[in-house]
């Protein structure tokens, strides 16, 4: 990988996500947007003006074809996630795709697979992995701070104000609450329990668009269980997660998914721990990337390809309990 002082990079998709990212973006010191692209000329052409990029295209062809770009971050809908990172990864591209990675597990393989035959470094956005107080937690517990985790209360809600036209709403390109935020208290568990020995699993759909506004899991293991829970028509009241263990307790703070904080109860003692993200949050998995170009990894050791094929295994066995389909898949 020949990356020169400052890495390129190239946004594919100009909407609210891909605004923080480029956000965060501009506070790395080695990294450069040297690219955007969108369908539409004036979107690319605006998004490119607000955030310093030489160059605006409508075409993502023509973006991924740029010689200057290194690395390519994909923040369109679902739906594409694999078809453009196959094709970005096929043209010499190294690829950031945005959570979640695919519609499914064989998406997945073939993104995968695509890396490892192409040597393109390939790593799905999940920015809560690289977040601070995360990396924080992990540590403690991996340490047996906390003794055995036991039980883990995750849940990620709002009301949303989004029309019927919406993304979000849309089944066609991936849209419900569970690939959207419902991947995040699915990760949580997994990141400390690993995969689930059974599931249990309720959604409740839109009436018309037929996607899911609320689903709810329950996830056994040997000696553990999770209760996690997503949905557009409520909100969180605290926004705040726990990790429960044989020997004490972690909340992690408001906004848990992206925290500046965690507290430790243990004892009957508390402390709580600072540990605010820079910028938005999206920094750290910009970093992450950053590194792993740097050492000529094709993945990462924090977040791996085989956690992204089992995050993406959980969430499909929980779509195959409610019976949730994409048009794709029919």
């Amino acid at each position: 990988m020949n990356l020169g002082k400052k890495i390129g990079w190239g946004i594919i998709g100009c909407g609210n996500i891909a605004n923080k990212f480029a956000s965060d973006l501009a506070l790395i010191d080695d990294a450069e947007l040297v690219a955007v692209a969108s369908r539409s000329m004036d979107r690319a052409s605006e998004f490119a003006q607000q955030h310093n990029s030489e160059k605006a295209y409508d075409s993502y062809d023509e973006l991924f074809s740029d010689a200057n770009v290194d690395v390519v971050y994909i923040a369109t809908p679902h739906n594409s996630h694999a078809e453009l990172s196959i094709k970005a990864m096929e043209h010499g591209k190294h690829v950031l795709c945005e959570k979640p990675l695919a519609l499914n597990k064989n998406e997945a393989l073939a993104m995968i697979e695509t890396s490892k035959r192409t040597n393109r470094f390939f790593m799905e956005g999940l920015w809560t992995r690289f977040n601070p107080s995360l990396i924080a937690i992990k540590e403690r517990i991996d340490n047996g701070e906390i003794g055995e985790v036991e039980y883990i209360h995750a849940d990620f809600s709002f009301v949303l104000t989004s029309t019927i036209n919406s993304r979000t709403l849309a089944l066609s390109l991936g849209g419900g609450a569970l690939l959207d935020i419902g991947i995040y208290p699915t990760f949580l568990a997994y990141l400390f329990l690993g995969i689930p020995k059974k599931i249990i699993a309720k959604s409740i759909f839109h009436k018309e668009t037929k996607c899911d506004i609320e689903t709810s899991m329950h996830f056994k293991y040997e000696n553990a269980k999770a209760d996690l829970y997503c949905s557009f028509t409520s909100d969180s009241s605290k926004k705040q997660a726990l990790i429960r263990g044989t020997k004490g307790d972690i909340f992690i703070n408001s906004r848990w998914h992206v925290p500046p904080s965690f507290m430790l109860v243990k004892n009957s003692k508390k402390k709580t721990f600072e540990l605010p993200p820079l910028g938005l949050g999206f920094s750290h998995e910009i970093l992450e990337c950053h590194n792993c170009l740097r050492a000529n990894k094709i993945e990462s050791e924090f977040w791996s390809h085989q956690n992204s094929l089992d995050l993406i295994s959980i969430l499909d066995t929980v779509r195959e309990q409610v019976d949730l389909k994409y048009p794709q898949e029919k």
